[in-house]
């Protein structure tokens, strides 16, 4: 699975902020591929409204 991230981390709460981290996501617009589990569905969940998933 692919996900990208929308918006910059400006504004966030920090663990947000740490989830984004957690799932490697750094940059706007960075695009990384991750293992689909339920670990990383939850992280997803977490912080819906700034990635977006890419199949």
């Amino acid at each position: 699975m692919k996900i990208r991230l929308k918006k910059s981390y400006i504004g966030l709460k920090p663990d947000q902020k740490k989830t984004l981290a957690a799932l490697g996501l750094k940059k706007p617009n960075q695009v990384l591929e991750v293992k689909d589990n339920e670990c990383v569905a939850g992280m997803i969940n977490k912080v819906r409204t700034f990635v977006e998933v890419i199949k």
